[in-house]
């Protein structure tokens, strides 16, 4: 890119972060959850149909990326680089960028499943400490792969990493997580996680919903396998189950 270009290039990004209702959206967008274009739209105060409009010229600059999963579509920043320019104007211009406060009840939002993988909070903070300590790498956006000390993990988990990889199905690959807006740990990898965490009664599931409950041999587990600190549960998977078992208990009383 010649300088001409470069300058160009800088004033079509300029012009786009100036104006109000996009600035709105990427500020929102800089804590790294997704956001669907209706909640940008509340976000930045205007309709769905200038939103639209607005997040378009986002995505041609690169400003920000679409994910699609299944029949929901999501905005987050492109990289962390946008974040960090916005961040640096933020600090020129003395704004704070808002937070994202998840809507989801707590006991789906700690921990669900998702098809046949984990989601929610536990999940994808497993995926984020994947990602640190160099176990999972991200090959592109839309696929991991071990490294040796990632690969060491699984096995020593039971798990068969090279059988996993011959299935007709991603290997492993970041999935949107609805509640937390951040990805958390797809493909046939998160679905063997998932399983050998129900095995070992690190998680127990949920009669009557798709809620997961930590055990406690889970957190400890967990927290010692994956090095990483994980916060209290919110103890509210255990009404539906035990409504579940009153109803199984009145229905089969003589």
């Amino acid at each position: 890119m010649n300088v001409e270009q470069h300058d160009i290039g800088v004033s079509q990004v300029a012009a786009a972060i100036a104006e109000p209702a996009r600035t709105k959206i990427l500020c929102s967008l800089m804590d790294g959850h997704a956001r669907t274009s209706t909640e940008l739209a509340a976000i930045a105060e205007v309709s769905a149909s200038t939103a639209s409009a607005h997040l378009a010229k986002l995505k041609e600059l690169a400003l920000v990326r679409l994910h699609v999963q299944g029949r929901h579509r999501y905005y987050s920043l492109t990289d962390k680089r946008v974040a960090q320019a916005l961040e640096a104007l933020m600090v020129i211009g003395q704004n704070a960028a808002p937070t994202f406060n998840p809507r989801t009840p707590d006991r789906l939002q700690f921990a669900r499943t998702c098809y046949d993988h984990m989601a929610g909070t536990l999940a994808v903070l497993l995926h984020d400490r994947m990602i640190e300590a160099g176990w999972l790498l991200e090959t592109d956006e839309q696929v991991y792969q071990l490294s040796d000390g990632g690969e060491a993990l699984f096995e020593g988990l039971g798990i068969e990493v090279k059988d996993l990889s011959t299935l007709r199905r991603r290997f492993a690959c970041p999935c949107l997580d609805w509640s937390m807006r951040r990805p958390h740990l797809g493909g046939s990898l998160g679905a063997a996680l998932m399983q050998t965490a129900i095995k070992r009664k690190w998680v127990t599931q949920d009669l009557d919903s798709r809620a997961l409950a930590l055990t406690a041999t889970g957190r400890k587990e967990l927290s010692s396998r994956f090095a990483v600190e994980l916060p209290v549960q919110v103890s509210t998977a255990q009404p539906g189950f035990t409504e579940t078992r009153r109803r199984a208990n009145a229905s089969s009383a003589p």
